[in-house]
């Protein structure tokens, strides 16, 4: 499903009194950036990914919204609802937003990375954030904003706004599927090899840092995680559909792309 960035009279005069309503909230978390250039939207395709008018496909960096339903599968729960109000934001701003592109310039898909300003300069993924309208993500090198965006989500959590009027949080026995989640469980087991760093979970799911990334995390913290109980985000790999999998590895990984995805629990 892709909204245009036109609405109507009325939706334009709602847009407006809910952004006056979120202004100083969302100047609370990120710096405000109000010096780049506005570019023209052409299409909001859903609540994390826009198209510009110059061709360029946008993916918003630090948000991951709900996927819209494809290929005969539903829309998943504030899908649409986080594609509507990225589209009134953007609307809101008379149809344009600023960029800031991440370190890393693209994605596999060829998508550009970038963060989203209004005109005053507001975080357009830390609004969406705010109202619960998507789960934070960090994935090195492109994590300039971990900190406020982490806040940002954190209030809606406390809040129950959005997405988290339901748990979110999935036990990591339970998983049976791929694709973006929130795992909660207690560490079983750590190990390192040339492979990274891992960490097994109750039910037999791992947790795994690329040797890339182990330099961004705390190692010696992670290696004494062993009977801890942690909550980990991000997108599960089933292993056994890639073929290779000994019968002692577990199928359901879980790769950290940053510390920011990975939160030890009380």
């Amino acid at each position: 499903m892709v909204l245009s960035v036109k609405l109507k009279k009325a939706s334009l005069v709602g847009a407006f009194f809910v952004s006056v309503a979120w202004a100083g909230l969302a100047q609370a978390f990120c710096p405000l950036q109000a010096d780049l250039p506005q570019l023209a939207v052409k299409q909001v395709v859903d609540g994390d990914t826009l198209r510009l008018v110059d061709g360029r496909s946008v993916r918003l960096i630090g948000l991951n919204a709900p996927e819209l339903g494809r290929q005969g599968r539903g829309d998943e729960p504030f899908a649409v609802q986080a594609q509507r109000r990225l589209q009134a934001l953007v609307a809101a701003n008379d149809g344009r937003v600023g960029l800031r592109p991440g370190r890393e310039g693209k994605d596999r898909y060829g998508r550009t990375l970038a963060h989203l300003y209004d005109r005053q300069g507001r975080n357009l993924e830390a609004r969406l954030l705010a109202e619960g309208l998507g789960f934070m993500v960090a994935v090195a090198p492109n994590v300039a904003l971990v900190s406020c965006q982490q806040a940002a989500e954190r209030q809606a959590r406390q809040q129950r706004l959005g997405l988290w009027r339901k748990e979110q949080v999935q036990a990591a026995g339970q998983l049976r599927s791929g694709g973006f989640a929130l795992l909660g469980g207690r560490v079983s087991q750590v190990q390192r090899n040339r492979g990274g760093l891992w960490l097994e979970l109750d039910g037999g799911r791992v947790l795994r840092v690329a040797p890339a990334l182990l330099e961004q995390f705390d190692v010696r913290a992670l290696q004494r995680l062993e009977g801890a109980r942690v909550e980990a985000r991000g997108w599960v790999i089933d292993r056994q559909s890639r073929g290779g999998l000994k019968s002692a590895q577990a199928r359901w990984m879980l790769p950290l792309t940053h510390p920011a995805m990975l939160e030890v629990l009380p």
